[in-house]
């Protein structure tokens, strides 16, 4: 009589009831590999979904087109190269919020049609589910950012600071995105139902990249509005995008942007773990 294989033997994993014999690096090595796998099986779905894709980078082109042709005239900067290389900023901080929504949309869906009860209940590491989708979410804002940086220099947008603010620009956006999807991870597995999901960041993220210096100065708002504007984290944000893009204080900005990153991170980030290991 023969007996059904364990998954550990289909999969190549070591059972998991003998995990806690392993060491801490070979537990980290496989957490890695699973968040991988877990990473590329979300990008594959998102790639074998082409209008998925355009509506991705559709969204933040449009907003930079509207406010380039349509409200630049209208709005003076004191950036050099004018509105558009003060606008390219904004876009990209915007960006990094508003891409963010796929992420709690997701995990909504997933909890709803129990595919994260599924992948729980493989010998794999627990933390992988979520890893994974935030890593996939990354590669894909970085594609958005490029795409919308490409355009933009069709638009009239320059670098004006050098290669290595520009690159640091890129990468400190994705910091921005990365702690943003923090939030929403925590607001998706809290919530769980995906059109509350969707309405809630709505709620909060439209606030926080409108009422910010992502398209006009703060100085033009309401006098009650420029203290809220002028130091919630988008705005500080979007000031550092700005400065290694096009120039401008460094220094003050990068401090303030690290605490809220520290912030973010420390807070959200327990947060959304504490929800997972609780669905």
């Amino acid at each position: 009589m023969t007996t059904a294989a364990p998954a550990s033997a289909l999969t190549g994993r070591p059972d998991p009831l003998g995990q806690a014999s392993e060491g801490p690096l070979r537990k980290l090595s496989w957490a890695v590999i699973d968040s991988g796998t877990i990473m590329h099986q979300n990008l594959l779905r998102w790639a074998r979904t082409p209008a998925y894709i355009v509506f991705t980078v559709i969204q933040p082109m449009m907003f930079m087109l509207l406010f380039r042709y349509v409200f630049g005239g209208a709005i003076h900067v004191s950036v050099k190269g004018g509105y558009v290389n003060y606008l390219m900023p904004g876009i990209i901080g915007q960006t990094c919020g508003f891409t963010s929504f796929s992420t709690a949309i997701s995990l909504a869906q997933e909890l709803q049609k129990g595919s994260i009860d599924r992948l729980r209940s493989m010998p794999m590491a627990r933390s992988a589910v979520l890893v994974g989708r935030l890593g996939a979410d990354l590669l894909r804002l970085a594609l958005t950012i490029g795409v919308l940086i490409g355009t933009g220099y069709l638009v009239g947008f320059r670098f004006d600071n050098g290669v290595g603010p520009a690159v640091g620009m890129f990468g400190f956006a994705l910091v921005i995105g990365l702690a943003v999807a923090c939030v929403s991870a925590f607001t998706g597995l809290a919530i769980r139902d995906e059109e509350s999901v969707q309405a809630f960041g709505l709620i909060w993220v439209f606030p926080l990249t409108f009422v910010s210096s992502a398209f006009v100065p703060i100085q033009s708002m309401p006098g009650w509005l420029q203290a809220f504007a002028r130091n919630q984290p988008f705005t500080i944000f979007i000031d550092e995008l700005r400065s290694l893009a096009v120039g401008g204080p460094l220094l003050t900005g990068a401090w303030q942007s690290l605490a809220w990153i520290v912030v973010i991170f420390a807070v959200f980030g327990w947060l959304a773990a504490r929800a997972y290991r609780r669905v």
